[in-house]
């Protein structure tokens, strides 16, 4: 169904000064795979996913696997934007990447990348983050640090910032929610930010 062939480490250009990641090829190959669904969002989101995966391998510990499931729940943590034409988009997100893990034999990590997907949004911290080897509320904290532009940064530094920002630009990224925002408004007033987590 979806397959990630290869070891990421040996996939993976790195600047040794900053480790930015630039090219991960099976996170490549996923966007390979969605580009017609994602259509023309194909290189905003790309470079959030690349952004976020960044930020968030500078906030976390450098932990087995710690980046084999950074590119799981990276690419597919918005995903259900465009797979279930909604902004109530946790769900079919988990659902695609639990569907994925499956077909891939990394059942093992599913309720780690389950916890990354679903409580990404939160605006307090994870729960039962220990639990889970820690990457759930380093990558909360790596979306907030996107969203924000590093107005909130959690204590990446600036360099990081600076150098991600200026390889993954915006590209549209959020303006693009910005719109899908004003037009679940419009649809549902009472809930328009479903995503959105205590």
């Amino acid at each position: 169904m979806f397959a990630v062939t290869g070891t990421l480490p040996t996939n993976i250009a790195v600047d040794r000064r900053m480790m930015l990641l630039t090219n991960v090829e099976p996170l490549d190959e996923l966007f390979d795979q969605y580009s017609t669904l994602l259509g023309a969002d194909l290189p905003a989101y790309r470079n959030h996913v690349y952004r976020l995966i960044n930020f968030c391998a500078a906030l976390s510990d450098d932990s087995e696997n710690r980046l084999q499931k950074l590119v799981v729940a990276g690419f597919f943590h918005d995903i259900g934007i465009w797979s279930a034409h909604t902004f109530d988009y946790l769900p079919p997100s988990d659902a695609l990447a639990q569907a994925w893990l499956e077909a891939n034999a990394k059942s093992a990590w599913s309720g780690e990348i389950s916890a990354m997907i679903q409580q990404h949004h939160k605006l307090t911290r994870c729960d039962g983050d220990s639990g889970l080897g820690g990457l759930a509320e380093a990558f909360r904290q790596a979306d907030w640090v996107d969203v924000t532009h590093g107005l909130i940064s959690h204590g990446v530094p600036r360099a990081v910032l600076r150098a991600v920002f200026a390889a993954f630009p915006d590209a549209g990224f959020h303006l693009r929610l910005l719109q899908l925002s004003c037009r679940r408004l419009l649809s549902h007033p009472l809930d328009p930010l479903p995503m959105m987590r205590w």
